[in-house]
C-alpha cells in the first residue's frame, strides 16, 4: 500500500494519478471535505485530473452532514478490501493528517451507541466546560473534537463509553500497517504560498462563489457550511453579507496559508510519533517520481 500526502497545493493528486496509472492502482481519498457532494471547487476535487484512474471516498455524502473519523475508517477499510480483492494496488492520497495517520497506525474504532441521558446532562454546558470534561478522559492533540458543542458532546459520549467498557480499549490501540509506504510531497514555503494564492484566484474565477450560493439555495444551512471552514466559511460569510469581497479574499487567503502550516506541523508530529515519511520534491518529474515510488515499495 502506498500513501501520498503533503500540504495543500503541493500537487499530491497529480502524483498519485500518475503513479496509479503506471501500476494499475486505484486511489482512496484522504481528504475530509472532498467527501461531500456539491462541494467541488472549494475542496479542489479536480476530478478531471483522475481521467481513467478509479477513485474512492469522494462525493459519498451530502453537504451539511458532519462525517467523522469512525465513519472514515469504516468506509476506507471497505474500499481497501474491495480494491485488494480485485488484485489492484491501493494508493491513499490526501492531506487530512488525522485520516492518514489513523490508517497508517491501523486504528480501529468500535461503534459507540447514543447515550441520551448523558447528552441531556451535557446540553446546557458551554464549550469551555465541555472541553474540560473531555480532558479528563483524553489528551487533546488538536481542536477537531471541540470546535462545536455538538462535537464535544459526542467526543465525551465516546470517551465515557470506552471508559465504561474497558474491554474495548484493546480494539482502539494502534496496530501499525507493515505494508505501507508513506511519501510526502515536499514544497518550499514561498512556492506553496504562491500556488495557494494562484489557485484561490483561479477557483474564484471558475465560480466558487456561485457554488456556495447553490449550496445555500439547496437548503444547506449557512452555519453548516461555515462549520467546514476555509473556503466555505469565508465565502458563506461573504454571500450572507458579513464580509466584503476584499475582506473575504484577504481573510481566506491568510486562513489557507495557516492551514497549510498546520498540516506540516501534523506531518512532523507523525514523524516524531514513529511514521517514516519519504519526502520527494513537488517538482520531481512524474517518471522519476513513479520510479522512486516503485523502488520504495520494493524495499518495504
Amino acid at each position: 500500500m502506498l500513501i501520498i500526502t503533503g500540504p495543500t497545493a503541493s500537487g499530491k493528486t497529480g502524483k498519485a494519478v500518475a503513479l496509479a496509472r503506471a501500476i494499475g492502482g486505484e486511489i482512496i481519498s484522504a481528504d475530509s471535505r472532498q467527501l461531500y457532494r456539491g462541494m467541488d471547487l472549494g475542496t479542489g476535487k479536480d476530478l478531471d485530473e483522475y481521467g481513467d484512474v478509479p477513485y474512492h471516498m469522494i462525493n459519498i455524502c451530502e453537504a451539511g452532514y458532519k462525517y467523522n473519523l469512525y465513519e472514515y475508517l469504516r468506509d476506507y477499510q471497505a474500499c481497501r478490501d474491495d480494491i485488494t480483492s480485485r488484485g489492484k494496488p491501493v494508493i491513499l492520497c490526501g492531506g487530512t493528517g488525522m485520516y492518514v495517520e489513523s490508517v497508517v497506525k491501523g486504528i480501529e474504532l468500535p461503534p459507540v451507541p447514543e447515550n441520551r441521558e448523558l447528552r441531556e446532562e451535557l446540553s446546557a454546558k458551554s464549550l469551555e466546560e465541555l472541553t474540560e470534561i473531555l480532558k479528563r478522559y483524553k489528551t487533546l492533540r488538536n481542536n477537531s473534537d471541540i470546535d462545536t458543542c455538538k462535537r464535544a458532546i459526542r467526543a465525551i459520549e465516546i470517551a465515557v463509553y470506552y471508559h465504561d467498557n474497558p474491554h474495548l480499549k484493546a480494539q482502539t490501540e494502534p496496530h501499525p500497517l507493515t505494508d505501507a509506504v508513506v511519501i510526502g510531497i515536499d514544497i518550499d514555503r514561498d512556492t506553496r504560498r504562491n500556488r495557494i494564492t494562484e489557485r484561490l484566484k483561479a477557483r474564484l474565477d471558475a465560480g466558487m462563489v456561485d457554488e456556495v450560493r447553490r449550496l445555500i439555495e439547496g437548503e444547506v444551512e449557512p452555519e453548516d457550511l461555515i462549520y467546514y471552514g476555509l473556503e466555505y466559511k469565508y465565502l458563506t460569510l461573504y454571500v450572507i453579507g458579513k464580509l466584503t469581497y476584499d475582506e473575504m479574499f484577504t481573510q481566506l487567503e491568510t486562513a489557507i496559508h495557516q492551514f497549510a502550516k498546520r498540516q506540516m506541523t501534523w506531518f512532523r508530529g507523525m514523524e516524531r510519533r514513529g511514521t517514516h515519511i519519504h519526502w520527494l520534491p513537488y517538482d520531481m518529474p512524474n517518471n522519476e517520481f513513479i520510479a522512486t515510488a516503485q523502488l520504495l515499495m520494493q524495499d518495504a
